[in-house]
C-alpha cells in the first residue's frame, strides 16, 4: 500500500507539470497496487496482471464496487497500456485535459481510500 500512496503522489506532481498521460498511468499503478494489496493480505502471491477488473475480482472486492468505481476501473485500463506503448500513446493523449485528469484523479483518490477500508 506504500507504493500505492507513492504513486497517487507521483500523479499529482504529473499534474502540476501537465504531464496528462502520466497523470493517467500513475492513477492505474495506484489502484493496481492497492488492489494487490488486498489479494496479498492473506498471504497469496497477487498475479502478474495490470487487468484492474481481475485483480478486483481475485482481491474478492469487485461486487462491493459502485458503478462509478467500477466505471473508475474501466477508464484506468487503457491509461496503463497506451503509456507502455508509443502507437497507442499520441492517440489517447489527446483526450487528456488538464480537467479530465483532474477527475480521474480526484476518483482514483476516492477509490484509494476506499480499497484501504477493504483491508
Amino acid at each position: 500500500m506504500d507504493l500505492a500512496e507513492y504513486d497517487i503522489e507521483t500523479a499529482k506532481a504529473m499534474l502540476q507539470t501537465s504531464r496528462y498521460l502520466y497523470v493517467g498511468f500513475m492513477c492505474h499503478q495506484t489502484i493496481e497496487k492497492a488492489l494487490k494489496a488486498v489479494i496479498s493480505k492473506n498471504d497469496v502471491l497477487p498475479p502478474k496482471t495490470h487487468g484492474l477488473m481481475k485483480l478486483a475480482q481475485l482481491a474478492d472486492i469487485y461486487e462491493l464496487m459502485n458503478e462509478s468505481q467500477k466505471d473508475l476501473l474501466d477508464t484506468l485500463d487503457p491509461l496503463n497500456v497506451a503509456a507502455r506503448y508509443p502507437e497507442q500513446k499520441d492517440k489517447l493523449a489527446a483526450t487528456l485535459t488538464q480537467d479530465r485528469c483532474k477527475a480521474i484523479l480526484e476518483e482514483t483518490e476516492d477509490l484509494l481510500c476506499w480499497i484501504k477500508k477493504q483491508l
